[in-house]
């Protein structure tokens, strides 16, 4: 009698490791994707590989070196402003090409005019609002505002039939914020989860993963990516302990899953100030960090804002 029951546990082990092997290691990946391909189904390896551990390797340390630069802000506003005027009508755009005396919309012509123009106007939010609305509505607002006035306080002094141009001048400085960012972890950082669409490694269900994650271990220093305000720093459930910082113009950043918290609300961080320790807290499967960049309209992908986009991609996590 002992030995039969000795025999159907000793096959429940042996299924067991069969199944382990199938489908949480790299040959039984490789297996599973030539099965599905050989029959013409779709294969679920990306997400288990993507998520299994978070990526997070034994001795996968993140060395302490300096991080990544970031686009200098002049850089990034004529980025920004040559990304909104790509967006416009041929007719629109030259109209501002030509108010502004500008040839073209690159993003160098445009850094320099920005530049040009907001030393003499006394802001970077006049200087934009200048290209957009033209150099009569500009001089005229800040005249009203007085100096050191918000694009917010320069659009009130200025009737209504300017707010589509007002849109476009915000947009440019949202941008702007966005593309100066720079990045919480060092390049040896492997992402192990990209933003977009996935299978949630816990759920079981496609949802839109609404950041990209670093496999790191527990206790790495998680750094702003530009000065801000500590808007949220709190624990939670599914986000565990996450910080979320305000970096004006509309944009935020989003740090979750941490062991440790550095910062409090209301905090006013700098550049690459250590405002975290990473971890697994949350609805996690591994230590990781989650990284969020957050727009008016919602969350992006913060590698679309990236100057510099050679990042390392763990296996089973997707080049960007």
């Amino acid at each position: 009698m002992m030995r039969a029951l000795r025999r159907v546990f000793d096959l429940f082990l042996s299924a067991l490791c069969l199944w382990a092997a199938w489908y949480h290691t790299p040959p039984g990946a490789l297996a599973r994707t030539a099965v599905a391909r050989l029959s013409g189904t779709r294969a679920s390896v990306r997400p288990l590989l993507s998520y299994y551990g978070a990526g997070a390797r034994t001795g996968q340390a993140v060395p302490d070196v300096a991080l990544p630069t970031p686009l200098s802000r002049g850089a990034a506003l004529g980025l920004g402003a040559s990304a909104v005027l790509a967006r416009l009508p041929p007719a629109d755009r030259d109209g501002v090409l030509t108010r502004g005396g500008l040839s073209s919309a690159s993003p160098e012509g445009l850094s320099a005019w920005i530049d040009t123009e907001s030393a003499r106007r006394g802001s970077r939010e006049a200087a934009v609002l200048a290209l957009f609305c033209g150099e009569d509505a500009a001089k005229f607002a800040v005249q009203r505002a007085r100096g050191g006035a918000t694009l917010e306080q320069l659009a009130r002094e200025l009737p209504p039939r300017y707010a589509d141009r007002v849109a476009l001048a915000a947009t440019t400085l949202t941008l702007a914020t966005a593309y100066a960012l720079a990045w919480p972890l060092p390049e040896s950082a492997q992402v192990t989860s990209p933003f977009g669409l996935r299978a949630h490694p816990l759920l079981r269900k496609r949802r839109l993963h609404t950041g990209i994650d670093f496999g790191i271990p527990p206790g790495t220093a998680v750094h702003a990516v530009a000065e801000g305000v500590v808007r949220r720093s709190s624990d939670d459930a599914v986000s565990g302990k996450l910080v979320l910082l305000d970096h004006g113009s509309g944009v935020s950043t989003l740090y979750c899953h941490n062991e440790s918290l550095l910062v409090s609300v209301g905090d006013r961080v700098a550049a690459g100030q250590v405002i975290a320790r990473s971890g697994n807290s949350g609805l996690s499967t591994g230590p990781h960090l989650h990284y969020q960049l957050d727009l008016p309209e919602g969350p992006v992908d913060p590698l679309r804002f990236r100057a510099n986009r050679t990042l390392r991609v763990a296996l089973g996590g997707t080049e960007p």
